[in-house]
Order: structure tokens, then sequence, then C-alpha cells
């Protein structure tokens, strides 16, 4: 079975497109039985390719406001996603959420705080050195490292 990475956000709107950002560089390291889906601002569109591979793990990483600082990341339970999502996206992901549990076997949730969601802006530096944190515990599939790290 695959294991699947969707990430959300948009990468015009600085921090927003973490999600994004970390699935098209995970998508660069070719990790062997892992899909990388960069969604964008529309991860609904992406469903289908969930439903139809039916992972044994799907990782969905978004920004998150969960009033830490900007770059700390943590796993978010599917009842808090429609209070503490903040992205560009239009449909409500705990809905997305709902609908692909039934296809993967687990899913993990990453929210990543966000310091500036601006047009034209780039990835805060905190934002960008969470970035690199989140691609070596994908990777190494080290869930732990990220409850230690918030």
């Amino acid at each position: 079975m695959k294991k699947i990475l969707m990430g959300i956000g948009s990468e015009l709107q600085g921090d927003d497109g973490i999600g994004t950002r970390i699935a098209l560089d995970f998508q660069a390291c070719k990790k062997e039985g892992w899909l990388s889906l960069p969604c964008e601002t529309v991860p609904e569109n992406f469903a289908g390719v969930v439903e139809r591979e039916k992972p044994k793990l799907l990782i969905i990483v978004d920004t998150a406001g969960m009033g830490v600082a900007a770059g700390k990341f943590r796993l978010l339970q599917k009842e808090r996603l429609n209070s503490a999502v903040v992205g560009t996206h239009g449909m409500p992901l705990r809905h997305l959420v709902e609908r692909l549990e039934k296809s993967a076997e687990k899913i993990i949730f990453i929210g990543v705080q966000p310091g500036k969601i601006r047009l034209g802006e780039f990835l805060s530096p905190e934002v960008e050195l969470a970035k690199k944190k989140l691609l070596e515990i994908i990777s190494n599939e080290d869930w732990n490292k990220i409850r230690n790290l918030c």
C-alpha cells in the first residue's frame, strides 16, 4: 500500500503555502512507496486519488492558527480543523477528512502556525525552518518528534 502526502495552501500567500511547498519538495525526493500531492487551494480535487489508492497512511499539511509562535507545528485532531485551519481553500478541511477517512487507513493532520499570509510574500524564516524539520520528520516517519518540537 502507498502512503500519501497532501500539501495544502497558496504559494502566492506567504506562509499559507507551507503545505504545498512541503509536498513539492517531498515529491522531488521520490521516496519509494510515497505519493506526494501539492494540492494548492483545492485539496478536494485530489480526493479521488486518495480514494483510488486507498493508502495505509495519509499525511495532510496546512497552516493552522494555534496561538503559538510562527513556524511551530502540531498534530491536529479532526474536531479542531474547522477552528484552527486558516488556509485559503474553499471546502472545510473537516469535511474533506471525513470523506477520506473511508479510504485511508490512518490520517495524520499537521498544522503549521503561519507568521505572514500576504499576497506576494515568500515563506517567513520561521516557517521555512519548520518546512525543513517537517520534511525530515515525514521522510523518517518519526511522528513523535512533532509532539516534542511543539
